[in-house]
């Protein structure tokens, strides 16, 4: 079943929404009769990862102050 509430009945009713929408109903907020909103549970984001980054961007010491080849300088444009 699918629940269309005004913006001023939504605001009465908004726990009765919010445990609605967490029981997997459908829930539109309308302005003058026209949905506009649509509610939806919320989702925890993933934790990301950066795939380009080897061994998780972790570099020692000695490997950070190490000067940079011709190579890599000329990558820079140095």
């Amino acid at each position: 079943m699918s629940i269309v509430m005004n913006v001023q009945e939504a605001k009465t009713n908004l726990s009765k929404l919010l445990v609605a929408v967490a029981q997997g109903e459908d829930v539109a907020i309308a302005n003058r009769g026209v949905p506009v909103v649509k509610m939806v549970p919320y989702e925890q984001p993933k934790k990301r990862e950066l795939g380009f980054v080897k061994d998780g961007g972790k570099m020692d010491d000695e490997a950070f102050f190490e000067p940079m080849s011709e190579e890599e300088l000329q990558l820079w444009g140095c």
